[in-house]
């Protein structure tokens, strides 16, 4: 019995592209409760609600390290000079500034910076308090105050046109000798402020486009519940896995097998959603008879 559920027609003219090589969690729970759980199999009895479950648990970590989870948001940075993260932030890949030729220029973050909390002081510097005995707090810190009122001295308006010549003499050889190699770049810098929830940027960079790449844990949306088919195997060795290890009276051999071939599974899974073909790893690799003069 054939998978696919819809004939050409009613897939070219909907909107769903390319979802046939995804499996939903749904599908994936109902096929565990088949082929694991029942009488005479490797898991006896278990709950629909304790294999969901840990269904969901192995699309998180998964997320992370395994499945191509990455998404974009884009926008226009204002004179706040604040991006607020996405609902679904788990964590950043990168930021970027894009040109007038499209091309993305990575914002590399600063660790000299932070936003601490400043409750506000009367003229003697004592903390001032509400009616209700509540600790009164500056919206803004100094700190970030002068970060985004500091002058960079780096102009990131876009370089496409210039010439040679000036490239070279923005970026003159020794022009910017002694200086910290984690600080030697113009495109602006960064940092996640935890406390408030946003990215804070470098002044130089207010009224450009940035796009910050980041990673979701899977579980945002019904729609995001679903895993890429080269990765089902090790989906189903993680839940057998994470079930059996947290049973009483499971024996330690069984748990370490399975332990073992999670590991194999998840390997494989890796290579195959690496999506390596050797005709363009072969063209990338060409470079490599390049001569590079210093």
């Amino acid at each position: 019995m054939g998978l696919l559920n819809e004939n050409a027609s009613t897939y070219y003219s909907g909107s769903d592209y390319g979802s046939y090589q995804f499996i939903t969690i749904k599908d994936i729970v109902n096929n565990f409760m088949v082929a694991y759980v029942g009488e005479g199999k490797l898991i006896p009895k278990a709950k629909r609600t304790d294999v969901g479950f840990h269904a969901q648990r192995a699309i998180q970590e998964f997320s992370f390290d395994t499945l191509p989870s990455t998404k974009a948001i884009e926008i226009d940075l204002g004179p706040a000079l604040t991006m607020t993260l996405p609902q679904d932030y788990v964590n950043y890949i990168n930021f970027s500034w894009t040109d007038n030729a499209g091309i993305q220029h990575i914002i590399y973050p600063t660790r000299d910076t932070g936003n601490a909390v400043a409750p506000l002081q009367d003229s003697n510097f004592n903390y001032t308090f509400d009616s209700n005995g509540i600790l009164l707090e500056a919206e803004e810190s100094s700190t970030v105050i002068n970060f985004k009122n500091a002058n960079t001295g780096a102009d990131i308006s876009d370089k496409s046109n210039l010439s040679d010549a000036d490239i070279f003499e923005l970026y003159r050889y020794g022009n910017r000798y002694g200086i910290d190699p984690e600080r030697t770049q113009g495109n602006g810098v960064f940092y996640i402020d935890q406390l408030k929830g946003v990215a804070r940027f470098s002044s130089n960079l207010s009224g450009q486009i940035i796009t910050l790449k980041y990673i979701s844990d899977g579980l945002a949306t019904d729609e995001e519940m679903k895993v890429h088919k080269f990765a089902e195997e090790a989906m189903y060795k993680y839940m057998a896995h994470a079930i059996l290890n947290t049973r009483a009276n499971v024996p330690e051999y069984q748990i370490a097998r399975y332990k073992k071939e999670l590991r194999a599974a998840k390997r494989n899974a890796k290579l195959r959603l690496s999506n390596l073909k050797i005709a363009e790893l072969a063209q990338v690799m060409r470079n490599q008879s390049k001569w590079i003069k210093h």
